[in-house]
């Protein structure tokens, strides 16, 4: 699962993989209340880690916009580390700016194709980074 959102915690994206439905709304509540109580006042890129009910969450800050990966079972902090750098790579890729709200709203599907790169399936796939001409 990973999720992004801004201070205000609006979410601007979140993908759930292997969660019920039901969650849905524990895992995004506990997500906005983590990144306001840790990440205010954090340095961009600051890595911060979390674990609460068998479950890894890595997290940071670009911009204004607050970045989770989560996971349980398989991937531990490190793997998920090597994954929220390669989102965020990606992220600043794609805008070519500074990942602010407009910028990432504007390149919401390649965005969206470049997470469905790096995870599909619930299954890490690519960690490389993902080349798009403009």
């Amino acid at each position: 699962m990973c999720a992004r959102h801004q201070h205000n915690g609006n979410i601007l994206l979140d993908c759930f993989q292997g969660v019920q439905a039901e969650e849905r709304l524990y895992w995004r509540s506990f997500l906005v209340k983590i990144g306001t109580d840790n990440l205010n006042g954090a340095h961009n890129e600051e890595l911060f880690v979390a674990s609460h009910k068998f479950v890894y969450v890595i997290y940071t800050t670009i911009g204004y916009e607050f970045v989770f990966v989560v996971s349980k079972d398989e991937y531990d902090e490190l793997a998920l580390t090597k994954v929220l750098y390669m989102i965020i790579s990606s992220i600043k890729d794609v805008c070519k700016k500074a990942p602010i709200e407009r910028a990432f709203l504007e390149k919401y599907g390649k965005v969206c194709l470049c997470l469905d790169e790096i995870v599909f399936q619930e299954t890490l796939e690519h960690t490389k980074k993902i080349a798009f001409d403009n």
